[in-house]
């Protein structure tokens, strides 16, 4: 089974200190929700848990107080809030540092989509 995360164990992970990226993710740029870069090697990346509850009620509402939208770099990271509350943890295997991902499947296309997880955007 796999672990569902808190915000505050969420927080925890965020916060814990971590070396430099390794090269692999070096080539990561998501301070934002990106798509996974083609010829990226995902297999790197472990599943450590996930924030998807089955006993939360369906959203589809995000959180942007400030103005912001999916793709800003300053989003807050909302659990309860989509596309948040639909996605993994997931942990480097070489390097430690921490991601989330979602897979976002529209009519015609499904896309794997990723973000670095940084505490100071946790809400």
């Amino acid at each position: 089974m796999t672990k569902l995360f808190s915000r505050d164990k969420l927080l925890a992970l965020a916060s814990a200190k971590h070396q430099e990226k390794c090269p692999e993710c070096q080539s990561l740029t998501c301070e934002g929700w990106e798509s996974i870069p083609g010829g990226y090697e995902t297999k790197t990346l472990e599943c450590i848990g996930t924030l998807r509850s089955e006993d939360n009620p369906e959203c589809w509402e995000e959180y942007h107080p400030n103005g912001t939208d999916l793709w800003s770099k300053n989003a807050p990271i909302a659990i309860q809030f989509h596309p948040y509350n639909k996605s993994d943890v997931y942990q480097c295997k070489k390097c430690a540092s921490k991601y989330l991902r979602y897979l976002e499947a529209g009519g015609y296309y499904v896309d794997e989509r990723i973000r670095e997880l940084k505490a100071e955007l946790i809400s």
